[in-house]
């Protein structure tokens, strides 16, 4: 056990990490430290992002560009470290380049919180009150919205719901918030405990609840990551006779194909959950990019795609009078003020680089990237497989793996350029093209 741990500098702490972990204490100092950055400001400005760091871990930074979005072109920053997702992307933007690209449109922008509490009276009696529950919510917490409220939003429903069907004494209220530009949490969070506090008060204070009634004790007060009407769509479209996209199938076999395979991630959850892992793939790295958070995003999408009790994919695709249409229902509570966002060097560069766009557009951009990874990932299934493409981008990691010289690098990537990609083609290979390698 190591005491004191929080108080130590980062280096006290990765000296005592090293000297109980690794068998070579000085060369784990000298790796880790190694990635730390030489700005002690920017340094400063990570090791507050978290607690007890000791080092920076690194990801890539991609972009995808030529993506045509609702009439602009975006270059689209991406932070993945999965080999082919950005290629995929990139791909899939330029193939829809000039076929009108991508179409957005906003569903929605409403988040949710939620007070949790359990009390001893009927349903009937807090309904009856709740207009004037209402009232001294939105007075009592008039010091934490006027701000938002001046952006244009704040708090725009309260409802009261009644559990107790199921959990005796178990009540909620279920707050819906605007909060614009912002993702809103802090702000959500405080309107909700301010909520809790005044909801107390009011049941003491209210002369006509009999005095048994008058306890009234509140579990929490929390924001939801579920926000389905903080929604977003995002499509594309063209003729069938356009979708060239493979030699050995012709555009009406492809577009039956590829109807078949999003018909078949909406019956299957085995299939679906791959399907919209791949359409997180293209999302996830964009929410990274821009200091976002990648854990609500995917916690609400996943919840969304099994709204109807059953997890489906959250795409969709329809072959209509030789129109193939292809689009995605997607919830989006993000921010691009405030939090990380402004915080994080690259984040505020990912902003720049996407033109500073409003949350209502960025909601739009994430949902193109995610549809176009589900389009060439379909597209690569239906077609060729998936293991040619995403292992020849694997190949380069393999190489490394293996420790092989840069020359003969060079000499494995022209080898391999029409044979198929694998750990062990690629050991075979090295045995025989060129100098031992340490394998």
């Amino acid at each position: 056990m190591i005491k004191g741990f929080s108080k130590l500098s980062k280096l006290q702490k990765l000296q005592a990490i090293a000297g109980q972990y690794f068998e070579d204490p000085e060369a784990a100092v000298k790796e880790i430290s190694s990635f730390w950055l030489p700005d002690e400001h920017k340094q400063q400005i990570l090791d507050g992002f978290s607690e007890n760091t000791i080092s920076n871990y690194i990801l890539p930074f991609g972009v995808a560009p030529n993506f045509l979005i609702d009439g602009r072109t975006y270059c689209i920053p991406m932070v993945i470290e999965e080999s082919s997702v950005v290629a995929a992307v990139s791909n899939a933007a330029k193939f829809w380049h000039d076929k009108g690209g991508f179409h957005t449109r906003i569903l929605g922008t409403v988040k949710v919180g939620q007070v949790h509490f359990m009390w001893q009276g009927n349903y009937e009696t807090l309904y009856k009150l709740m207009p004037e529950i209402k009232e001294r919510l939105i007075k009592d917490a008039a010091h934490i919205t006027c701000n938002m409220e001046q952006r244009g939003g704040g708090v725009l429903d309260i409802d009261l719901l009644d559990f107790t069907d199921q959990e005796a004494e178990y009540f909620q209220l279920r707050v819906k918030f605007e909060t614009c530009d912002s993702m809103g949490a802090n702000f959500i969070n405080s309107v909700l405990e301010s909520f809790a506090d005044s909801l107390v008060a009011f049941v003491l204070e209210y002369e006509d609840i009999p005095e048994s009634y008058k306890d009234i004790k509140i579990i929490m007060s929390i924001l939801s990551n579920y926000t389905p009407e903080c929604l977003v769509e995002a499509r594309v479209s063209c003729p069938v006779a356009e979708l060239n996209c493979a030699k050995d199938i012709d555009p009406q076999q492809f577009a039956w194909k590829f109807e078949k395979a999003v018909r078949i991630a909406h019956i299957d959850p085995y299939r679906a959950t791959t399907h919209n892992k791949g359409i997180f793939n293209g999302v996830d790295a964009v929410i990274l990019a821009t200091a976002n958070d990648f854990r609500a995003i995917e916690a609400c999408g996943h919840t969304f795609a099994s709204r109807d009790g059953q997890y489906r994919s959250l795409s969709y695709c329809k072959v209509e009078n030789d129109i193939f249409h292809f689009w995605i229902h997607l919830p989006l509570a993000i921010g691009t003020i405030g939090g990380l966002t402004s915080l994080h060097p690259l984040a505020r560069r990912s902003m720049q680089l996407l033109g500073n766009p409003t949350a209502r557009q960025l909601m739009g951009i994430i949902a193109s990237v995610g549809l176009a990874q589900n389009f060439a990932a379909v597209r690569s299934l239906i077609t060729t497989g998936i293991q040619k493409g995403h292992m020849k981008m694997h190949l380069t990691n393999i190489l490394h793996q293996l420790e092989v010289p840069a020359s003969l690098q060079d000499v494995a990537v022209e080898h391999f350029k029409d044979k198929t990609v694998s750990y062990s083609a690629v050991r075979a290979f090295l045995e025989t093209a060129g100098p031992s390698t340490s394998m």
